[in-house]
C-alpha cells in the first residue's frame, strides 16, 4: 500500500500544507520571491535568482510538501528520495524567451541562464541538488491529467522497489503541488492518508483551485 505523508502547493496569491492544515496568503507582497524564500526554505539556496518561474514553483513546492511530511534535508547530505513531475506545458515559456533573447541579439547568441530551462525536467533536476535528493527523477508529458500520470508512475516506482519515497506532482502557469508518497512498510509516522483518497479526488477534474480545497477538507476529515 502506498501512502501520502505530505503535501505542499502554492499558487499566485497563496502557499500551503495540507497535513499542517496551512494556508497562508502572500498576494500583496511587493517582493514576494524574497517573502516566499526566507519562509519556504529552511537552509539558503545557492543561484535561486536565476531559476526560471517553473522551477521557482517547483522547488517551493516540494519544499512545503518535504516540510509537511516531516522531512528535514541539508543541501550537501544525500536522501534516496526520487521525483517525478509533469506540467500542461512542459518548458514552452522559458523556450519562448530563450528564443527572443536569440532574436535580441541579432540571431547569434542567446544567454545560457535561459538555455538551461529549455528542457522540462530542468525544474526537478535544481531540486535535486538542492534539496540533496539521489532517488530516479523523471518529467512525464502528459496532455490530458498529467497530475495523475505522475502519481501513478510515482507509485508503481516505489511499489517496484526503486526509492523507498519519492515526490510526485506538477506546476502549470502560477501554480504547484507535490505529494509525498512511501510505502506503508517504510514509516508509518506523519501518514495523512492513503495514495486511493487522493485518486479519488484526481478523478474529479477539478480546477486547482478546487483541488487544494477538497485536499485541506480531506485532512480535516482525518482528524
Amino acid at each position: 500500500m502506498i501512502n501520502i505523508h505530505g503535501i505542499g502547493w502554492i499558487t499566485k496569491e497563496e502557499y500551503g500544507c495540507i497535513a499542517r492544515g496551512e494556508k497562508i496568503p502572500y498576494k500583496n507582497v511587493v517582493e514576494f520571491d524574497s517573502f516566499l524564500r526566507k519562509r519556504i526554505f529552511p537552509c539558503p539556496f545557492k543561484n535561486f535568482g536565476r531559476l526560471d518561474r517553473i522551477s521557482k514553483l517547483t522547488c517551493y513546492a516540494i519544499a512545503l510538501a518535504m516540510k509537511d511530511a516531516g522531512i528535514s534535508y541539508i543541501p550537501q547530505k544525500r536522501q534516496d528520495i526520487g521525483i517525478v513531475g509533469a506540467g500542461d506545458s512542459g518548458s514552452l515559456q522559458s523556450d519562448i524567451d530563450y528564443f527572443k533573447d536569440y532574436l535580441d541579439c541579432g540571431r547569434t547568441l542567446s544567454r545560457g541562464n535561459l538555455f538551461i530551462y529549455t528542457l522540462p525536467s530542468s525544474p526537478l533536476g535544481e531540486a535535486a541538488i538542492h534539496f540533496g535528493l539521489q532517488g530516479p527523477l523523471l518529467y512525464t508529458a502528459a496532455p490530458e491529467e498529467p497530475l495523475r500520470t505522475a502519481m501513478t508512475i510515482a507509485s508503481e516506482m516505489v511499489l517496484s522497489g526503486e526509492t523507498p519515497a519519492i515526490l510526485a506532482g506538477m506546476t502549470e502557469d502560477g501554480a504547484a503541488v507535490y505529494f509525498v508518497l512511501m510505502k506503508d512498510s517504510v514509516s508509518n509516522k506523519n501518514i495523512l492518508c492513503d495514495e486511493k483518497d487522493i485518486r479519488a479526488i484526481l478523478n474529479k477534474g477539478m480546477t486547482f483551485k478546487k483541488m487544494i480545497k477538497e485536499l485541506l477538507n480531506l485532512r480535516k476529515g482525518n482528524n
